[in-house]
């Protein structure tokens, strides 16, 4: 079974894979499993609400052979608080965890589409399967898209859309978890 945890935006959402595990529930189909949690304080929220979630859904921490992570782009304290929680299980439960970009959910369902996620400072980050994620302007988002046959990101991804990125990862070399930064924080910008 497979946990994704998405810290990126505010509040905390998580999936299971629960495809063939002995604990589904009696009536209960074998799908991916979400929820969404709103919270204003990630940090004290997140380790309480996924052993509720697992248990909500007849699992628990040893029933899990990988933890997916969202790495961004989003909020850098949510992103950084994410992986740091996702590691710590992942050491803890002898698993590997692996990172997962949103560009990567929106493209999974939609892989000739170009992803533009508003950064809410005016621009947009964008990706396609084709481009490496970068910053745009709404002209520039306007002008590029034109070139793929949809646009998405306007909406919020299906974290479920992470389950198959974080499999196709797991038979490759496990790529570091590291935050998906397209522009400097805070703090950099500052010095």
């Amino acid at each position: 079974m497979q946990l994704i945890i998405d810290t990126s935006l505010p509040g905390i959402r998580l999936a299971i894979d629960n495809v063939g595990a002995h604990i589904c529930a009696p009536g209960r189909e074998y799908a991916p499993l979400q929820k969404s949690i709103e919270t204003d304080r990630q940090s004290v929220a997140l380790p309480v609400e996924v052993e509720k979630f697992l248990g909500e859904n007849f699992a628990a921490f040893r029933d899990l052979s990988a933890i997916g992570v969202v790495i961004g782009p989003g909020s850098f304290t949510g992103i950084r608080l994410g992986i740091a929680y996702a590691k710590g299980l992942s050491i803890a439960l002898g698993i590997p965890v692996l990172p997962v970009s949103a560009f990567e959910i929106y493209l999974e369902n939609n892989p000739d589409a170009f992803v533009a996620i508003d950064s809410g400072r005016g621009d947009f980050f964008v990706a396609a399967a084709d481009m490496e994620p970068t910053i745009m302007t709404i002209d520039e988002v306007e002008t590029e898209q034109m070139q793929y046959a949809a646009t998405v990101g306007h909406r919020p991804y299906d974290l479920a859309g992470a389950l198959p990125v974080l499999r196709r990862k797991l038979e490759l070399e496990t790529p570091p978890v590291i935050p998906l930064y397209i522009r400097p924080h805070y703090a950099e910008t500052a010095c």
